[in-house]
């Protein structure tokens, strides 16, 4: 894991301009020179102004790149300008969406270093916009190829150096530290995701995490089969039992680096289902269903890169997480339908549908964390239900939440990192679907509509009364299509920095 470091752009703060092959001026949509710009266009004799002038597509809109070569002499071989849109309606999604196309039009250009001037023009009141428009830069360069044997477009140019000029070289350099670690840990989770399945099953995955988090302060507890029969963890198993990979818990302990009143809290808590590949059991799925099906540990991934973040900026409060790992496999030992098995809690569940897993993983894993740490409050994540993609589409995580100011953090969060969230509904009549005339539970409700409602029907059986608590289905936006801020067309390490900000801004 974590080998995109080579592919990514040494970004420095420096105070004057070094030499480079490559000058970034940004401007909005007034398509207005900032002063330092303005200063070029006078150097330039005025080629900037003309080509803004003469070009009639380039608008100064979120994204937009006009490329102006300079004559013979000229400190630089070009000029990119880079439009921000509206000054008024800038976010952190558009900037670094625009950072992610930079890239993209960096690598197509050839350029090797380049050297942004104009940073200090563009301050707003809390923060420099160029910081985050740059964590778009290195979010557009993540790769992965660690399974590449014979180099693939060789003729690409990678970018080496980006240099920002900036009287506040301190300030930025501080600022943007802290945004390139959780861009690490986001990078982390996307690792996790693409990793093929015959590389990363419930016991890899599960000494990944140890290797990668113990060192950062983090304990981890990893609970083998055995352990997990011993413990009657009936519907983690039954899910993996199939697999000769067979099931693991991990836990993960962060014990907080504040005062002693912080760290004596009860701890923010943190599940994800892991299931390292779906075949959907006996209930298998089509060919076309299960080719993304190494995705549906995106929930496991995002919660390991969370404790990633949390403790390489060393996290103020205690924060537990669990991880459900399994592999829901296919042979004569699989999990039948209409089986019935004991959850840890003691409930009795009804299987009707196999490829209805991760609901029973995740099951074990909530009554754990609860049982055993007690948690302020519990936020699971899991790549769930295919039915809440017909919801909301593929930019929107469905949040089912029962508490109002646990929704009111996450809603803000969402707003200031740019990952989407809907609040769905939790009602009665979702868990009334869900009742068996056999069991306790059963594990899909009585018919196709709403079953992303049902699923969080079936898990909030499973929570505390009194409990806040979320459910984030991340079905939709775990796997991302090629766009300028993912440019390997499929894990997105959806929910880090959500979950990070919340953490920070409501409860640190």
């Amino acid at each position: 894991m974590m080998n995109f470091e080579k592919t990514l752009p040494q970004i420095n703060f420096v105070k004057s301009t070094p030499s480079t092959d490559t000058a970034i001026l940004a401007l909005y949509d007034d398509k207005k020179l900032t002063k330092i710009a303005a200063k070029l266009d006078a150097d330039t004799a005025g080629l900037l102004s003309h080509h803004l002038n003469a070009s009639t597509k380039f608008k100064g809109e979120a994204g937009q790149i006009l490329n102006v070569a300079l004559p013979k002499g000229a400190n630089f071989l070009r000029v990119i300008l880079v439009g921000l849109g509206s000054k008024s309606k800038t976010t952190t999604e558009t900037l670094e969406t625009t950072g992610g196309t930079l890239t993209s039009a960096l690598r197509a250009l050839g350029c090797t270093d380049a050297v942004f001037l104009n940073s200090d023009d563009l301050k707003s009141k809390t923060s420099n916009p160029v910081t985050t428009l740059l964590g778009g830069v290195l979010l557009g360069a993540y790769s992965f190829d660690s399974f590449k044997t014979v180099e693939k477009n060789k003729k690409t140019i990678a970018v080496k150096t980006i240099s920002v000029v900036t009287a506040a070289v301190k300030t930025l350099e501080k600022e943007f530290t802290t945004q390139k670690d959780l861009i690490h840990s986001v990078f982390l989770a996307r690792d996790l995701v693409n990793a093929p399945p015959n590389k990363l099953y419930p016991e890899s995955f599960a000494e990944i995490i140890k290797k990668t988090l113990t060192p950062l302060g983090v304990k981890v507890q990893i609970f083998d089969d055995k352990a997990l029969a011993k413990m009657e963890m009936g519907c983690l198993l039954s899910v993996g039992q199939a697999s000769e990979h067979l099931p693991r818990l991990v836990i993960m302990t962060w014990d907080g680096m504040g005062s002693a009143k912080q760290k004596a809290q009860k701890p923010l808590a943190l599940v994800g289902k892991g299931i390292t590949f779906d075949s959907g059991g006996l209930n298998v799925k089509p060919f076309e269903g299960m080719m993304d099906m190494k995705m549906d540990m995106g929930g496991a991934a995002t919660v390991v890169g969370t404790m990633h973040a949390l403790a390489s900026r060393k996290c103020k409060v205690p924060v537990v997480a669990a991880v459900a790992l399994a592999e829901n496999s296919i042979s004569d030992e699989a999990t039948r339908p209409s089986d019935i098995v004991t959850s840890y809690a003691g409930k009795t569940v009804e299987i009707l549908n196999t490829d209805a897993e991760g609901r029973l993983v995740l099951a074990d894993a909530l009554t754990y964390i609860q049982k055993k740490h007690d948690p302020a409050f519990i936020i699971d994540l899991a790549t769930l239900t295919g039915a809440i993609m017909v919801a909301l589409g593929v930019n929107h995580c469905g949040a089912f939440v029962n508490d109002d100011k646990l929704w009111k953090g996450l809603e803000k969060s969402s707003h200031q990192t740019g990952e989407k969230i809907w609040r769905m509904p939790l009602d009665p009549s979702f868990r009334k679907e869900m009742d068996s005339e056999f069991a306790d539970i059963k594990n899909i409700g009585s018919g196709r509509m709403g079953g992303a409602c049902t699923a969080a029907a079936f898990l909030e059986e499973f929570i505390d009364e009194g409990r806040p608590w979320a459910h984030l289905d991340i079905a939709g936006v775990a796997m991302s299509k090629t766009k300028p801020t993912c440019p390997v067309p499929f894990a997105s390490g959806f929910g880090v920095k959500l979950l990070d900000k919340l953490v920070a801004d409501h409860y640190e």
